[in-house]
């Protein structure tokens, strides 16, 4: 089978149930054959050797049956960066690179307002460690700030599963020289979180159970446990049925964790995000909320 026969043949399958089966099927050729999508253009009439189309043919079934192309090809791009990414942790999704670009800004102000010193950042249910890493990385690669002057990250998850992603993606993309500065914690929330911060980033699960059961529905296999926003201290479900269950729980442990003029910033949905910002107000703190691409309300910040 050619190349371009392939393609037809998927993307005709994947019609059934993807909403862009052009698209997935470009990024599996991509990936299984070490292509550009130039390159598959220009060799759309080779044969594709029995193996790579074994390959190919378990993951049009895989992704027939929901499984995202992120997790049969094991990598998503975020920020500009190429992350490593499983059924451990959540997919990185573009609106979260707002969250990071606003966290670049405040960390670069804090750092020009106290030039002697270091910062520490904290990367709260850091998953794939998408948003600390891609924060450091940015630093290093864009502001050229040198190794000395970087902020040491800490970056938690209750999931040492979702940790040891975050690991790998520390190893694959920070330089060796300021690895060091990034720590890994598992723990419920901030309970085996030692010191303070002068940042708290945080995407948390924040989703309302009912909405993560649809969600989940289409087999798309990401964590419930990153979601699921209405669950107790011991990870049950709770009577919160807002997705801020959690959120009410963390606030006050980050009001407790932030260095006095400490600044945190939260992203949570659209549905909620006035509600974990007026949560935070009754706590002292001072929430903008902010944006996603879709002009939708995403989370806020707090100065």
């Amino acid at each position: 089978m050619t190349i371009q026969q392939f393609k037809a043949q998927s993307i005709k399958t994947l019609s059934q149930t993807s909403p862009s089966p052009q698209l997935d099927v470009e990024v599996l050729l991509e990936h299984f054959l070490g292509f550009s999508k130039s390159q598959i253009l220009l060799n759309r009439d080779i044969e594709i050797s029995d193996h790579n189309l074994e390959q190919l043919q378990t993951a049009v079934n895989n992704r027939l049956s929901g499984l995202p192309v992120a997790y049969i090809t094991g990598h998503k791009e975020f920020y500009g960066y190429d992350f490593f990414v499983s059924p451990a942790v959540l997919i990185p999704k573009p609106d979260t690179e707002i969250l990071v670009e606003k966290a670049i800004n405040i960390i670069i102000e804090k750092m020009e307002a106290r030039p002697n010193s270091l910062l520490y950042i904290c990367d709260m249910c850091t998953g794939s460690g998408c948003i600390g890493i891609s924060v450091l990385k940015t630093l290093i690669d864009v502001y050229k700030i040198p190794v000395g002057r970087l902020p040491v990250i800490t970056m938690v998850d209750i999931s040492g599963p979702a940790l040891e992603v975050a690991q790998k993606n520390a190893d694959n993309l920070i330089p060796g020289n300021a690895r060091s500065l990034v720590r890994f914690v598992q723990s419920n929330l901030f309970e085996m979180v030692p010191g303070k911060f002068d940042v708290i980033l945080t995407n948390p699960p924040y989703i309302p159970s009912s909405m993560v059961d649809e969600l989940l529905q289409d087999g798309r296999s990401e964590p419930r446990l990153a979601l699921d926003g209405d669950v107790t201290d011991c990870g049950e479900k709770s009577s919160s049925t807002d997705g801020l269950d959690l959120i009410r729980r963390l606030l006050p442990e980050a009001e407790e964790h932030l260095n006095p003029l400490g600044s945190m910033i939260m992203e949570t949905g659209e549905y909620n995000a006035e509600s974990a910002a007026e949560q935070a107000k009754e706590l002292g703190f001072k929430p903008e909320l902010y944006k996603d691409l879709e002009g939708q309300l995403r989370g806020f910040v707090c100065l």
